[in-house]
């Protein structure tokens, strides 16, 4: 039996944040950079190329709010059980985890083949947008096994802190996209040039080889774990509790994604506008996903400490990555204010294009200090298992205000009022997340390590 504390129970709060976070950060940092290169060759050849990809982003977010969803249930309940000391029931989770990465991406391979086609036919007229998205985003879908499997396999390594590991692992698939980019693209080498067939081909194969190395680390390093399929039969009631803190993190992505096919929607009367809105969806990547990486290294701890009935660490994690989830975004919003054009220029925009996306990186960056706040308070509602509250913030930011205030600005006929629409929205955010954070701090955290009054 093992009844060696786990680092995440002592080691002093700051240090254990930063090495478990920052590996993270910087691998989704890399993942970020991968993003932004991907998209920097695209537009190479061409702006109808590049506005495909961007319109492909809900689906592809959708398959990464499920893969992702999954995980953060996965992560949650198996940090927690450790924390209690229940190992052989943190290894059945584990299992039923990578059977849920397997039947999810079954469900997105038919998505690919029958659903590409009409949903780019819903977002544009122009023909050439459509091939070129329905060639890409059924490359994705139908080779997506790497993406559910990668994301599984990392937060079982993360659950049991060795966030080192999944930094190697993304960075690996992030590197090898990167190299083979330009190869397949372009046809350097030899290979045969294909287009934008290319960029989808060099991000699944990225994610399958990073999948596989995960999985290596897995059987080799994480002995907390055993994720052996032998006898493995499906446990519907883990799943359930996988998905009690899961289905409301696929619910706030996948919200998401409906939010940004809507915003497509809107944008579809302002021409370029969409390509705009594609790129800064790529860039605001590089400033969001270093707070992601953050929370991926807080949601472990938090849990963990939860479990084990650490309150005060518990309230120390929360304080200190509020902190630097807000120093994070407002270096981002800095950078969007200072070197908009710049940034714009990096996807081979002309000054058409500029003088459309200069102000929208400097209107929607206004709301990244709020976001910044939101998006950490988020998943320490996810690490204590209440992960409706941010369902419900999600739901309400994005589709009972960002669209509905976006639709109302398009009425001008001046799409740099549509902008406005995403800090208007965060603010609102900020105000229903506070009140959220009030409220679990009374009903949970204060309560952390208290002994359990029995009813007479």
């Amino acid at each position: 039996m093992q009844t060696k504390e786990n680092k995440m129970g002592v080691m002093p709060i700051d240090k254990l944040l930063i090495s478990m976070s920052l590996p993270m950060m910087i691998s989704m940092l890399v993942q970020a950079l991968y993003n932004i290169v991907d998209s920097i060759f695209v537009s190479r050849i061409n702006e109808y190329a590049l506005r495909a990809v961007s319109l492909a982003f809900p689906i592809q977010s959708l398959m990464i709010a499920v893969a992702v969803g999954t995980a953060v249930g996965i992560n949650a309940f198996l940090s927690k059980t450790l924390g209690e000391k229940d190992f052989e029931k943190a290894d059945i989770i584990a299992q039923n985890g990578i059977f849920l990465a397997i039947a999810s991406y079954v469900a997105f391979a038919v998505i690919g083949l029958l659903v590409s086609r009409p949903f780019f036919a819903s977002q544009t007229e122009v023909l050439e947008v459509r091939e070129y998205g329905v060639t890409y985003l059924t490359i994705c879908c139908v080779a997506g096994m790497g993406i559910f499997l990668q994301t599984t396999f990392e937060r079982l390594l993360q659950a049991t802190g060795k966030t080192f590991y999944t930094m190697i692992t993304q960075g690996t698939g992030a590197v090898i996209n990167i190299i083979l980019d330009p190869i397949l693209i372009f046809g350097y080498f030899g290979m045969p040039r294909m287009g934008i067939a290319g960029a989808a081909v060099a991000t699944v194969i990225g994610q399958i080889i990073a999948a596989i190395l995960a999985l290596v680390f897995n059987l080799k390093c994480n002995r907390e774990l055993n994720i052996s399929m032998k006898g493995f039969r499906p446990n519907g009631h883990l799943i359930v509790q996988i998905y009690k803190v899961g289905a409301p993190s696929i619910v706030v992505q996948a919200i998401g994604s409906l939010m940004t096919y809507g915003m497509n929607l809107i944008l579809a009367a302002f021409g370029s506008a969409q390509t705009v809105f594609g790129i800064y969806f790529k860039l605001q990547s590089f400033v969001f996903m270093p707070v992601f990486g953050l929370n991926n290294g807080m949601v472990p701890i938090i849990a963990y400490n939860y479990g084990a009935g650490h309150k005060d660490r518990v309230i120390k994690t929360i304080k200190h990555s509020v902190a630097y989830g807000v120093g994070i975004m407002f270096v981002g919003l800095l950078a969007m204010h200072i070197f908009p054009a710049q940034l714009m220029r990096m996807f081979d925009a002309e000054e058409s294009l500029i003088a459309i996306g200069a102000p929208a990186l400097e209107t929607i960056s206004l709301s990244f200090v709020f976001a910044g706040f939101c998006i950490v308070a988020g998943s320490v509602f996810q690490a204590l298992g209440n992960g409706v509250y941010s369902m419900i913030v999600s739901v309400a930011r994005q589709m009972c205000v960002l669209l509905p205030v976006a639709k109302l600005l398009s009425l001008s006929g001046e799409v740099t009022l549509i902008w406005w629409a995403f800090p208007i929205a965060e603010l609102a955010s900020v105000l229903l997340t506070s009140y959220f954070l009030v409220r679990i701090y009374r009903k949970v955290i204060c309560h952390i390590g208290e002994p359990v009054v029995q009813d007479a």
